[in-house]
């Protein structure tokens, strides 16, 4: 990813709370102790948000390597309630995920921002790299928008007990929001998981919802409109 320098609402809180979203490799682990100055200095979050925070990167840094790697693999990786991709929460398989993608590269393209290759727009920690490039206001109310999926991933994630929860209750405390962590539905069977959508079926935080539910964002800038929030970037 590229860092972008333009005064926004916590911009460097953001980048490094995507960081912390990134596979723990190496080169993450080598800049954590520059990652929690940051945090620190720039005091975007209340002081036992900050805490939560310090006791995952600290969990990090001390971590057996290979087994934190795994870890991460195994929590983000496998099934949809805690996945970083957030279409897969949006539109599941449905055949609105697609365009969904395109909107949403042309929308970073459109401030300058370009995907590397393999990489899909909707990877939350590229979503908050382009949110960190926003002026506040609008990056407040574009994190607000996303907040029902944070607090879908909030939620699955304290299921879990995995310290990783506090990065998106940092996120929904960034957007105003306050943390209410939902209840989580068992996983799907994969047979169930690749059927065919209900006609009229709509979609909601879990995939297709059905008529008369609560219909979510499509995770769309109110101030550009043309277009939707992905793995690193390019600027």
């Amino acid at each position: 990813m590229s860092l972008f320098n333009k005064p926004v609402m916590a911009s460097m809180t953001l980048r490094v709370l995507a960081r912390l979203l990134s596979y723990p490799d190496a080169e993450l682990r080598g800049h954590l102790a520059d990652m929690r100055a940051v945090l620190h200095g720039e005091q975007a979050l209340a002081p036992q948000r900050l805490a939560e925070l310090d006791a995952l990167m600290a969990l990090l840094a001390n971590g057996e390597p290979l087994a934190t790697e795994a870890a991460y693999v195994e929590l983000f990786d496998r099934g949809r309630a805690t996945s970083l991709h957030l279409f897969e929460h949006v539109h599941g398989d449905s055949r609105d995920r697609g365009p969904a993608m395109i909107d949403l590269a042309q929308t970073y393209e459109k401030a300058g921002l370009f995907l590397g290759e393999g990489e899909l727009p909707d990877f939350l920690p590229v979503v908050l790299e382009f949110t960190s490039t926003q002026p506040s206001q609008q990056a407040r109310e574009f994190l607000a928008e996303m907040a029902h999926i944070f607090n879908a991933i909030f939620a699955a994630l304290q299921q879990r007990g995995s310290a990783y929860a506090c990065i998106l209750g940092a996120l929904l405390e960034l957007a105003g929001e306050k943390a209410s962590p939902v209840e989580i539905a068992a996983e799907e069977a994969i047979d169930a998981v690749w059927q065919e959508p209900e006609v009229f079926g709509g979609c909601s935080s879990k995939g297709q919802a059905s008529p008369g539910q609560p219909q979510p964002i499509h995770i769309v800038p109110k101030a550009q409109r043309p277009a939707r929030p992905a793995q690193g970037a390019q600027a």
